[in-house]
């Protein structure tokens, strides 16, 4: 059973929630019309990487300090709307806690099965993983979902020397 309830409003957050959820309703009804056609996600896990590695390049400071980083990716209006938990923020990691999802609420708003959820999710992550793999010293991790039906979304961001 998922659990995914807001604990904080403001026209505001409300605004980019309801926006997220707009475009969290297109990919799941895509995705869901394509499975039904007996095709196979692939092609959504590359679009959203895609879109990410974009964002990635385009969107964030080009930089290796995930401290110059940080602010850009859990920036205020992000932080509301997913009432994310800055657990570590330091040189070395980034670590967030999302307690509150608008895209797995507009995805059970348009009745797609609970149990496609993890899928969906993993493919909306495709976007951070995008977002982050353009960045040389920073891998991507994530652990628990709200779309698995945990209380929390983790999202690990570590800086690394990749050889």
């Amino acid at each position: 059973m998922i659990n995914n309830k807001p604990t904080k409003s403001d026209p505001r957050t409300d605004l980019f929630r309801n926006a997220i959820e707009h475009r969290a309703t297109w990919m799941g009804l895509l995705i869901d019309e394509a499975k039904k056609r007996g095709l196979d996600t692939s092609f959504a896990h590359d679009a959203i990487r895609r879109c990410g590695c974009f964002h990635g390049m385009t969107k964030y400071p080009r930089t290796d300090d995930l401290t110059e980083f940080a602010p850009a990716f859990a920036n205020p209006d992000v932080v509301g709307v997913f009432e994310m938990e800055l657990k570590e923020q330091n040189e070395e990691h980034l670590y967030i806690d999302f307690h509150y999802c608008p895209l797995v609420a507009a995805w059970l708003k348009c009745g797609l099965p609970e149990e496609d959820l993890p899928e969906l999710c993993d493919i909306a992550m495709d976007g951070d993983r995008g977002i982050i793999s353009t960045f040389d010293k920073f891998t991507f991790d994530l652990g628990k979902t709200i779309a698995k039906g945990d209380d929390v979304c983790e999202i690990r961001i570590n800086k690394v020397d990749k050889k």
